[in-house]
């Protein structure tokens, strides 16, 4: 009977962590739609789902807790229940990161466009790839395509560094672009630490599933 109580409570968990990764990932897309299309109405609809995403993060850390003083998971329940724990700041983080992309957005709205984003547009591509995968990863604990996730972190870590050389170059020669350009250098590193903090979640996804905590391209020993 107990072990039904908990199984009951997982799955509520699972929806509740599932609506707040589809959400962080809408407004990851809708960000980077707006700075694509340079669309300001689409950049603060994406600021908006901002609060949304922060009160669901307030919600599972409640639901957390409530689960881990009621009903004592143990063994891989409660792997479940840390690792959910831990995820749900980390998509927060994500959002907030699209949040300042979009804002950059209304920014670079108010100059004049430049010739290219160089890879910013392949960044974004991938991170929204790598985000919905990793969701995907989560909810099947699939801990192997976890693990073909993270790798993919280094492409996106190649790409800002072309585009981190390339638009301080245009700078350089075209001081007309610094406002832009510079938007732009953040946007690129937003998109970045996003990468970062979806190999993050990966790593997670793995400990949920096998008790092994993954870091800096290790393995250590069994929990």
């Amino acid at each position: 009977m107990h072990q039904r109580i908990i199984d009951k409570y997982l799955e509520e968990l699972e929806a509740k962590l599932l609506r707040m990764g589809s959400e962080v990932e809408r407004l990851l897309k809708k960000a980077i739609e707006s700075l694509i299309e340079t669309n300001e109405d689409l950049a603060r609809e994406a600021i908006e789902m901002d609060r949304t995403i922060d009160a669901m993060e307030l919600e599972i850390d409640r639901f957390c807790i409530e689960v881990l003083a009621l009903h004592q998971p143990a063994a891989h329940d409660l792997r479940f229940v840390i690792s959910i724990a831990k995820i749900t700041p980390i998509l927060e983080r994500i959002a907030d990161h699209a949040t300042s992309i979009a804002e950059a957005t209304i920014r670079i709205s108010q100059h004049p466009k430049i010739k290219s984003y160089f890879k910013i547009p392949i960044i974004a591509e991938k991170a929204c790839k790598m985000l919905k995968e990793s969701l995907e990863a989560i909810i099947s604990e699939d801990a192997e395509a976890a693990r073909q996730i993270i790798k993919q972190d280094k492409e996106i870590d190649a790409d800002y560094k072309e585009t981190f050389d390339k638009l301080l170059e245009m700078m350089i020669e075209d001081t007309s672009t610094t406002a832009v350009a510079a938007q732009l250098l953040f946007v690129a590193k937003h998109l970045e630490r996003i990468g970062d903090y979806i190999k993050d979640i990966c790593e997670l996804t793995v400990y949920m599933k096998e008790a092994v905590f993954i870091k800096h391209h290790g393995e250590s020993s069994e929990l």
